[in-house]
């Protein structure tokens, strides 16, 4: 079942090579068409590839192999959902698309809008055609054809191997799951402090260490050291809204650091150190303001709580080396004087509410 075409397969039969006709691609680089597109790219190298796909993928996807007619697991798959590219996820069709075409490969009749699909001159195998590809990866996909019997007279021919199918049920699950997710970018100091915390906050989803709130574009860490950036060393926080909630992430943030020290956290000072709540909608200003005037109204602190409360613009996310850190280097001093103290507060005060252990 699956198995690749080969190149004497092609002459096996004349019905089989007419067959082919419909999907198979040579190996020549043919000439691109412009065809405007919104994805990413998406790039990796052949080693890297083969790492996320099967050997029939590859073969397809990234060598425009064909797999044999009336063997592609898609071929008569009847649910709804939507299919997209195997390399990349990219969202190419829709069941509704599809139609059984007998022609031994899964064909749609058009394909989601937004650029998802790149067209291709064609011209090997004594042939000319329109090759299709991934416009986000570029993996080979099949051919494209003026002879459907639907209303737009097309017909997408594609490998099942260039394919993987999301049910409705799925999409839906993964829609509401998305819809749940916010994010924040606050700056307590150091950003190794800050990341160490909410990684433990049962809730979120990643956190991310980088800069914000300067004028220079793709800092490096040794530049915003320097304090000459306008940056704020700072970590982005993914959540899920149905798990943790603004409110917690802030009231966790005015307890790990201290927000009454303007430019300034312990022993690390500088305008890169400053606390800062960027917000990204109204929702997050005014749950940012709500707290802060709390804190002040209420003189929670011996001095009046100085962190800003900014709009949120652009996130540069740091070097690797400083992502986890905390994680990676808990030997060394800094993480065991400095960061080691925070965490155990926050587990103390946060203790109900950690991430439970393998999550």
């Amino acid at each position: 079942m699956n198995k690749l075409i080969s190149s004497s397969f092609l002459i096996y039969t004349m019905s089989i090579v007419i067959c082919l006709s419909a999907c198979g691609q040579g190996k020549n680089e043919p000439k691109a068409t412009q065809t405007k597109t919104t994805q990413d790219v998406v790039t990796k190298s052949p080693d890297e590839w083969k790492k996320v796909l099967s050997a029939e993928q590859y073969s397809v996807l990234r060598e425009k192999e064909t797999e044999k007619p009336f063997t592609g697991k898609l071929l008569y798959n009847k649910d709804k959902g939507v299919y997209k590219c195997a390399g990349c996820g990219n969202e190419l069709f829709t069941d509704e698309m599809k139609f059984d075409s007998h022609c031994g490969w899964p064909s749609f009749d058009k394909e989601i809008e937004g650029g998802k699909i790149k067209k291709i001159e064609d011209n090997s195998l004594g042939m000319h055609r329109t090759e299709i590809v991934c416009a986000k990866c570029g993996g080979h996909l099949g051919h494209l054809f003026d002879d459907g019997p639907t209303s737009t007279g097309m017909r997408y021919c594609v490998n099942s191997e260039s394919l993987t199918f999301q049910k409705e049920v799925a999409v839906a699950e993964a829609q509401k799951t998305k819809n749940n997710i916010d994010t924040i970018t606050l700056g307590g100091g150091c950003y190794w402090c800050v990341e160490a915390v909410y990684e433990m906050l049962d809730g979120v989803v990643s956190v991310a260490s980088g800069f914000s709130g300067g004028n220079v574009v793709n800092p490096s860490y040794r530049e915003v050291c320097m304090g000459n950036t306008g940056h704020a060393e700072v970590v982005q926080i993914v959540y899920d809204n149905k798990k943790t909630s603004l409110d917690e992430i802030l009231r966790v943030f005015f307890t790990v650091h201290d927000p009454t020290t303007l430019n300034r956290q312990g022993a690390d000072e500088g305008e890169q150190y400053r606390s800062v709540i960027f917000y990204s909608n109204n929702e997050q200003y005014k749950t940012a303001k709500s707290i802060v005037d709390e804190l002040n109204n209420r003189r929670v602190y011996d001095n009046p709580v100085v962190t800003q409360i900014v709009p949120f613009k652009v996130f540069y996310k740091a070097e690797d080396y400083h992502q986890d850190y905390y994680a990676q280097n808990q030997e060394k001093p800094y993480c065991k004087m400095v960061i080691q103290p925070k965490l155990e507060k926050f587990e103390k005060l946060f203790k109900d509410r950690l991430k439970k252990t393998g999550n």
